[in-house]
């Protein structure tokens, strides 16, 4: 099978309390890139994802996730010697709150000759994370070298800034950051993050330094706004999609492996934005990072009826 879109990062196994019961906690599974590669399945794409997970049952129950959803995990290692992440989200009335239990974790103790070379010199994309280079130093090592290898093989890379400074410094994550700009042809950044690392707080000021970096396209989430698609020819804002959220827990990931995977069937930049769009805010209305991700059915139906509204 070939693969359209391999990523590569830490999947956890993820316990969401519930509003109505704050005692009791719905178990589902999370970690960016895993929900990125089972949101681009969801829409059509090829996927496989490149991590390590413990040899226990939460493993186990990662592994059957990504079967269920068609993410092919011939490159995922089992680990005896280390644990799969765990994490926690609360909410309360700012929010929702993530504490994580993940030192220490299979991935990241990911390293460089763990990598599967072919399969990401073969793939047509490559995503990652800033998490998946903030985990540790050796899978921060692995990540910057699976970007060089996709990039000498003309396999275009895809980067989510994602900023977790309980992770890493601001000024590390900074450094690696700009190096990995470097290698990068699709910057899928948030507000939050991307200001706070580059000092910036002008949409376009932002989007001239990842373009200035050498990024080709840049599709900067702006949540309840939408996205401001760049490229060096041309930038505009693509609406939200109004919906009524409930929980925004790996909306983000949604749009960006929405958005890879209409990139890869073909749509333009700003249709693919609109398109992930959608996919996102309809994510954000079920509670936990995959059990809402919607179909590719569903997006193009919602879609087809906001069409109709305009017309």
């Amino acid at each position: 099978m070939s693969i359209d879109i391999l990523a590569f990062g830490e999947a956890l196994v993820e316990f969401n309390q519930q509003p109505d019961a704050p005692e009791r906690y719905l178990q589902g599974f999370g970690g960016d890139t895993s929900n990125f590669c089972i949101a681009a399945a969801r829409q059509g794409a090829q996927t496989g994802f490149i991590s390590a997970v413990g040899a226990d049952s939460f493993g186990e129950r990662l592994l059957a996730l990504w079967t269920q959803e068609r993410v092919d995990t011939r490159h995922v290692r089992t680990d005896s010697r280390a644990p799969t992440g765990v994490y926690f989200v609360s909410h309360d009335n700012h929010g929702h709150r993530f504490d994580y239990l993940r030192a220490g974790s299979a991935a990241s103790c990911y390293s460089h000759d763990d990598l599967p070379q072919q399969a990401i010199a073969e793939a047509r994309y490559l995503h990652l994370s800033g998490i998946s280079l903030a985990i540790s130093n050796s899978a921060c090592d692995a990540g910057l070298a699976a970007m060089e290898l996709a990039r000498k093989a003309g396999v275009k890379v895809s980067l989510d800034t994602n900023l977790r400074l309980r992770l890493w410094s601001l000024a590390r994550a900074r450094g690696i950051m700009r190096e990995a700009l470097g290698m990068t042809d699709i910057c899928l950044p948030s507000w939050d993050d991307v200001t706070v690392l580059t000092g910036l707080d002008d949409r376009d000021a932002i989007v001239d330094h990842l373009l200035g970096c050498g990024v080709k396209l840049v599709a900067l989430k702006l949540g309840e706004e939408g996205a401001y698609v760049a490229t060096p020819d041309a930038r505009a804002l693509v609406p939200a999609y109004p919906v009524q959220p409930l929980d925004a827990t790996g909306a983000g990931d949604c749009f960006g492996g929405s958005f890879i995977a209409r990139l890869a069937a073909g749509d333009d930049p700003f249709e693919a934005a609109r398109y992930a769009n959608v996919a996102a805010a309809l994510s954000t209305t079920g509670y936990g990072a995959v059990a809402p991700i919607p179909s590719a059915e569903t997006v193009l139906a919602r879609l087809a009826e906001s069409v109709s509204v305009i017309r």
